[in-house]
C-alpha cells in the first residue's frame, strides 16, 4: 500500500510533466511550423550544439520545418529497434557505409537520385550502388569527413626509425560501447600503407580472408608498436579514453578530430606511412573517416533537409566532402590543409575499413583488437574468428576524385 504522501507527490510531479508538454506544444505551434522531420545522429555534448547552431536552426528558420534530434551514443542499436517496431527516424546519420548498404539491400533506404549532384563528390564518398532488384541508385550523402593516417607529434617529427618503442606512443582504447575502434584504425592503417589501396579494399570488402599473410603482417606489426601483452601496458591503454590529452613528447595516432588538441600543444602531424614499418611501394594513400545521412522515410521535409545538407553554401561541420563548397576563411592553415585533403582531386583516399564492413563484423573487429592488445599469443584464433564473418560486397572504399 502507497502512502498518502508519495501519491500526492506522484500526482504533482505528473501534473507538472503534462503542464510542461503543454507548454512546449504551444511553443512549437507558435512558431508556425510548415512540417516536421526526425533527425538520428550520435553527435552530442559540443558536436550537438554546433551541428544544431549552424546547421539546424537556419535550416528550420529558412524552411520552417522543425527537426526533431534524437543522439544516441549507441546508435546502431537504436536504429535497429527503430526500424523493428516500424518507426525509423525520417533520416539517420551513420558513420561509414557499410552499416547503410546492408539497409539499402533490405529495402529500407530510399534513393536520393535528383537531390543533389553526385559529382560534387568522389565517387566513393557519395556512390551510386547497385540493390539487386532496384538497379544502381546513391543512397547517402556524406554530411561530415575526418581525415586519418595522421601521426601527430610535439617536437622533432618522428621517422620510422625514431617511433618504435612503445612508451613513446599515447594510447587509450576505452570508448563506451565502442571501445576498440581506435585499434582498428591502427590495423586498418598499417595494413593501407604496407600492401597498398588494392588489397585493403579486397579485404574491407571481404573479398581477401583475414587470414591473408598481408593482414597477419598488420596485426603484429600494431602489437609490436604499442606493446601489446606488457602487463602495465595493458592494463593502462584498456581503461584509456581514445581522446585523453597526451603527455608532451608523445606520439598519437589519431584523426583530424585532435587538430585543436595538438595545436595548443604547438604540435603538427606527419603521414603515417612516415612512421609505420615496412611501409610498401604503394604508401601514401589517406584513410578517411565520414558521417553519412540517408533517408529512410522519404518525406518531403526529409528530402528537403538532404537537398539542405549538400548545398555547398550549407555550414557543414568541421569538413565538408562537397567540392563545391568555398573554402573556410575561419579555419586555420592546418585546418585548411585538411579539407585540401580530403577534397582534392588526384589524392588517394580510402575509407575507414572497419566502417564499410557490415556491422556484425565491424564490432567483431571492436572485440578482437581489445583482446588482442591483452594477449597476441593468440592471434590465428582471434583472425580465424573474423574470418567467420567474412561476406564479400563491392563497395568503392578507395577514390582518388
Amino acid at each position: 500500500m502507497s502512502r498518502p504522501g508519495a501519491r500526492t507527490l506522484g500526482i504533482l510531479c505528473l501534473c507538472l510533466a503534462l503542464l510542461g508538454a503543454g507548454v512546449y506544444a504551444t511553443v512549437r505551434w507558435a512558431r508556425g511550423w510548415e512540417g516536421s522531420v526526425t533527425l538520428l545522429a550520435n553527435w552530442s555534448g559540443t558536436e550537438r550544439e554546433q551541428f544544431e547552431e549552424h546547421v539546424i536552426e537556419p535550416f528550420e528558420e529558412k524552411y520552417r520545418i522543425d527537426v526533431v534530434y534524437q543522439g544516441s551514443s549507441a546508435l546502431s542499436q537504436v536504429l535497429a529497434a527503430d526500424i523493428a517496431a516500424g518507426n525509423p527516424p525520417d533520416v539517420a546519420v551513420l558513420p561509414g557505409p557499410g552499416e547503410l548498404l546492408a539497409y539499402a539491400v533490405d529495402g529500407r533506404l530510399h534513393p536520393l537520385d535528383g537531390l543533389f549532384d553526385a559529382g560534387d563528390y568522389d565517387r566513393f564518398w557519395a556512390p551510386e550502388v547497385t540493390v539487386p532488384g532496384e538497379g544502381a541508385h546513391t543512397y547517402w550523402l556524406p554530411v561530415k569527413t575526418g581525415l586519418k593516417s595522421m601521426v601527430w607529434y610535439a617536437g622533432p617529427a618522428p621517422t620510422a626509425d625514431s617511433a618504435g618503442p612503445p612508451a613513446r606512443w599515447c594510447a587509450g582504447l576505452e570508448s563506451g560501447a565502442t571501445s576498440g575502434w581506435p585499434g582498428t584504425d591502427w590495423v586498418e592503417d598499417i595494413l593501407l600503407q604496407q600492401a597498398g589501396p588494392r588489397v585493403y579494399e579486397d579485404w574491407a570488402n571481404g573479398r581477401l580472408p583475414w587470414t591473408d599473410d598481408a593482414v597477419r603482417r598488420a596485426w603484429t606489426t600494431w602489437a609490436d608498436l604499442v606493446g601489446a601483452g606488457d602487463a602495465d601496458r595493458v592494463e593502462q591503454v584498456l581503461t584509456t579514453a581514445f581522446d585523453a590529452d597526451c603527455a608532451a613528447g608523445r606520439l598519437e595516432h589519431q584523426g583530424s578530430f585532435r587538430a585543436g588538441h595538438w595545436r595548443k600543444e604547438g604540435g603538427d602531424y606527419v603521414h603515417f606511412s612516415e612512421v609505420v614499418p615496412a611501409a610498401g611501394a604503394d604508401a601514401g594513400a589517406w584513410e578517411v573517416s565520414g558521417d553519412l545521412a540517408a533517408v529512410l522515410n522519404p518525406t518531403p521535409e526529409a528530402e528537403q533537409l538532404i537537398r539542405y545538407l549538400a548545398d555547398p553554401d550549407t555550414a557543414l561541420p568541421e569538413y565538408t566532402a562537397n567540392r563545391a563548397a568555398a573554402p573556410d576563411t575561419e579555419q586555420d592553415a592546418t585546418e585548411r590543409q585538411i579539407g585540401t585533403i580530403l577534397r582534392e582531386p588526384g589524392r588517394t583516399r580510402c575509407w575507414d575499413a572497419s566502417d564499410a564492413m557490415p556491422r556484425t563484423t565491424r564490432d567483431a573487429f571492436h572485440q578482437a583488437v581489445l583482446r588482442h592488445f591483452a594477449d597476441p599469443t593468440h592471434l590465428d584464433t582471434r583472425l580465424k574468428e573474423l574470418d567467420h564473418l567474412r561476406k564479400p560486397q563491392n563497395l568503392p572504399v578507395c577514390g582518388t576524385g
